[in-house]
């Protein structure tokens, strides 16, 4: 090989070295570009960052001292709506309080009251029916003394009868009446059956055939049963 062709040779891969180095040259300068360009992102996002959160921590203070003042505010306003209420709360509990000492006064009064006058009526309830019952009585003494003087038979007979028939009248006036029992059916709500015999009749099967003691109500109450014989 000539010594120019050698030198040609030498050129050529001199020249392609030169390539090779300038093409990692410009490589390596626009990795750094780019380093340079992702760089300045990060910093300007971070500085958009910092002044966002710099306004927020900002807006954040005003909001506090916002609530703070609101607060401060307020706090006056609520103690005196509770003051309000407590003061209404008791005026009401001492009206409560006064009713209810009222009203146990006048129901202490009423139960005296009404004691009393049960105990009065205790004590003269039978004073009408006693007033009622004197004359009858009187009638008895006049009928006995007549038969402790051996007057007339008959006028004493019919003496006794009248006061029979007043003393009945004043039952009717107070409520007595007489229980209804020969010939009816046999009732234990009104009757009491002391021995049973057979029918005269019949039709007085299982019938009152005859009374022993006279049953009464006293208004619609049975207050005493009527002792009978039933028939069978």
């Amino acid at each position: 090989m000539s010594i120019v062709q050698q030198l040609a040779k030498f050129l050529i891969d001199t020249l392609r070295d030169l390539k090779k180095i300038i093409i990692q040259m410009k490589k390596k300068e626009h990795k750094e570009n780019i380093k340079d360009i992702n760089n300045d992102l990060e910093n300007d996002l971070i500085a958009d960052n910092q002044r966002d959160n710099n306004e927020n921590e900002s807006n954040n203070a005003e909001d506090r001292d916002k609530s703070q003042h609101e607060e401060v505010l307020l706090i006056p306003d609520e103690k005196a709506l509770l003051e309000a209420k407590v003061a209404e709360l008791e005026s009401a509990c001492k009206d409560i309080n006064d009713k209810y000492l009222r009203l146990s006064a006048e129901f202490d009064n009423y139960r005296k009251r009404t004691l009393r006058e049960r105990i009065e009526l205790t004590k003269t309830a039978s004073e009408s029916v006693m007033l009622s019952i004197l004359p009858v009585i009187d009638d008895f003494e006049r009928a006995m003394h007549s038969i402790e003087t051996g007057l007339d038979f008959e006028a004493t007979k019919e003496g006794i009868l009248l006061i029979y028939n007043k003393f009945n009248e004043f039952s009717k006036q107070n409520g007595i009446s007489e229980i209804d029992a020969v010939g009816k059916v046999f009732d234990t709500d009104l009757h009491e059956a002391l021995t049973k015999i057979p029918a005269p009749t019949e039709d007085l099967k299982g019938k009152i055939v005859q009374v022993i003691q006279k049953g009464y109500y006293l208004n619609d109450k049975v207050i005493r049963f009527a002792k009978v014989v039933v028939g069978e």
